[in-house]
């Protein structure tokens, strides 16, 4: 399983690069009024609009405070396009899927649904997203909604 690595806070995350699109410095975001507090508006990238949620917050870990390292990750989730703000992008790897448990019910305050499973490297663990399950129905109505207007 090969994915890409991010950190949120201190903590690595992966995802599944068959997910990824590409990995983008942050760019100016406009607002969209009437959103949920994750969703942080959409930005235009090479003329697709696309929404941005800060990851971080929609996992109730705090709001990514904006830096040089900050990334936005653009994803296909729930078959669209949108990009996903982490403190940093650090990592492409290859996983042998025998190092990969199931996830606990609740890891770093991230919840099992999101969880795909948790890789254990040689120092560290890594939390694998899910990124299908990352938005409830009402969520991804409502990024659909953005994209409609």
């Amino acid at each position: 399983m090969k994915v890409v690595v991010f950190l949120m806070g201190d903590q690595q995350y992966g995802i599944s690069i068959e997910n990824v699109l590409g990995i983008e410095k942050l760019h100016a975001i406009t607002n969209v009024p009437e959103t949920s507090d994750f969703i942080k508006g959409v930005i235009n990238l090479r003329g697709d609009i696309t929404p941005v949620l800060d990851l971080k917050q929609r996992f109730k870990l705090g709001e990514t405070a904006y830096k040089e390292q900050t990334r936005i990750l653009i994803v296909t989730m729930n078959d669209m396009q949108v990009g996903l703000i982490v403190d940093a992008a650090t990592d492409v790897m290859d996983i042998d899927s025998a190092i990969i448990e199931d996830a606990p019910q609740m890891i770093n305050g991230v919840k099992e649904s999101f969880l795909n499973g948790v890789a254990k490297l040689e120092d560290k663990l890594l939390i694998l997203l899910d990124l299908e399950y990352v938005l409830n129905l009402d969520e991804v109505n409502e990024v659909n909604e953005m994209m409609e207007t």
